[in-house]
């Protein structure tokens, strides 16, 4: 993999892994929104929430629309793919590791389990 591809992976993880940004991106992925309406849902500054929007943006996790003076943002979910795949990897193998939990407890005692 090269080095540029294991960085941005790497920041994808990182953006998500604020609860902030994670509800930014819950926000915005409903529909295009600019800075001033995005700003009310946190107890913070404009400028602390436009400071999140950057590090999604610098994952590539955001996308960034100049609409007269105001930017608009809105999400990009291509790289969440990257995150969806590493998670169905750990659903598969916790579904495997409960089915297995599952089966041993349902069998029946051997004679020497009921002694």
């Amino acid at each position: 993999m090269p080095a540029s591809s294991a960085a941005q992976q790497q920041d994808i993880f990182q953006a998500v892994a604020d609860p902030t940004r994670r509800e930014l991106l819950s926000l915005i992925g409903e529909r295009e929104l600019p800075l001033k309406e995005l700003t009310p849902h946190f107890p913070m500054s404009r400028t602390a929430v436009s400071k999140h929007l950057h590090v999604l943006a610098h994952a590539d996790l955001v996308l960034e629309r100049k609409v007269g003076r105001e930017t608009r943002y809105r999400v990009n979910a291509d790289p969440l793919l990257e995150i969806k795949r590493w998670l169905d990897y750990f659903d598969r193998f916790w579904d495997n590791k409960l089915n297995m939990l599952k089966h041993y407890v349902e069998q029946e005692p051997t004679e020497s389990e009921k002694s």
